[in-house]
């Protein structure tokens, strides 16, 4: 598909990897509606933060991706649907799993019944790495069993069966992409990377983490928006899935060690209890076979292997580090 003219919905444009999405289409020269959470502030989440230019080109809807008939009215008129609105915290999805049933898996539904009934040209619905569980083989391609080990990963494989499933039953055209875990500015200190950078930044010399051992492949997010864009070109892609990251694992230890290096700093690093998930929700091991990305989408992430994730730490780090950017965050407090 050639995007070239098509209109555009972001739904989650507000968030984390949505804002750099979103920002991305606008330089490229599409038509981007975004559909943010809405709230009472008026608030359109990090877009707020983007440059005045991107800001006045993007028309923002506010509502909220749970209501069926707001999703409706958003995507009128939109060729496209880059779905990524989703509850994404692990720790809090113990705590309030009712609250990702209803955003997950109904917001999904909601956005494919509009789909079929708009005869939108294509969705590409945002799956997770954490639907495969701790890995059974590895690298992990798209053929490995789905295993639900949180509320939040057994909610996403809810979507995605969803998604697949209307695909099967109605044609209706949707691609689903498979992110592993994706880090760069403006991430949520619920996630491992600005955790650390967060702490050292300010000052600590004990990093508080939970298990060390796990590995994860992370994926730097300008990455994971150019495997998001060449998703929704590629025509091969409907009724698939195709996972997106640097192919290259590294434990979270080792992660926090080569962060502590790049930042320059001697740290010691402790076990914080309520940072650990439960003994059989922990996910060991992810590391991502991408040859569907590259053979079918031509994707080669810019930031992969060890040296990728160096240079996507130290873009990271250079952004937290901004006085700025770093008091947005609560740095004292375990942010679940």
């Amino acid at each position: 598909m050639d995007l070239t003219n098509k209109t555009i919905l972001v739904t989650g444009a507000d968030g984390f990897i949505g804002s750099h999405l979103t920002e991305t289409l606008v330089r490229r020269g599409h038509s981007v509606r975004a559909f943010v959470m809405y709230n009472a502030f008026n608030s359109w989440g990090w877009l707020d933060q983007s440059e005045p230019g991107i800001r006045e080109a993007i028309e923002v809807f506010a509502g909220d991706i749970r209501d069926p008939h707001g999703v409706r009215e958003s995507m009128k008129g939109c060729d496209v649907v880059l779905h990524l609105a989703a509850l994404i915290a692990i720790p809090y999805s113990y705590h309030s799993p009712d609250t990702y049933i209803d955003t997950n898996i109904k917001g999904t539904l909601n956005v494919l019944q509009a789909a079929r009934e708009l005869g939108v040209e294509r969705v590409v619905h945002t799956s997770t790495s954490e639907v495969y569980g701790t890995a059974l083989s590895v690298p992990i391609d798209e053929s490995h069993p789905l295993q639900g080990q949180s509320p939040y990963s057994a909610s996403k494989i809810g979507a995605d069966q969803l998604a697949l499933a209307f695909h099967r039953s109605f044609s209706t055209p949707v691609a689903l992409i498979r992110p592993f875990n994706t880090y760069g500015p403006r991430q949520s200190a619920r996630a491992v990377i600005p955790t650390i950078i967060t702490q050292l930044a300010a000052g600590a010399r004990r990093l508080r983490l939970g298990a060390l051992h796990p590995t994860r492949d992370f994926s730097y997010v300008d990455d994971t928006v150019a495997g998001f864009i060449k998703v929704a070109e590629c025509d091969a892609a409907v009724g698939q899935v195709i996972n997106v990251g640097s192919g290259f694992e590294i434990s979270i230890g080792e992660t926090a060690r080569l962060i502590a290096d790049v930042m320059g700093r001697e740290v010691q690093i402790e076990t914080d209890d309520q940072r650990l998930r439960p003994e059989k929700s922990e996910v060991e091991r992810l590391w991502a076979d991408t040859r569907r990305a590259s053979s079918w989408l031509g994707h080669v992430p810019i930031y992969g292997g060890v040296d990728g994730l160096s240079r996507g730490l130290e873009r990271t780090i250079e952004w937290f580090t901004h006085s700025d950017n770093l008091s947005r965050y609560k740095v004292d407090h375990y942010n679940l």
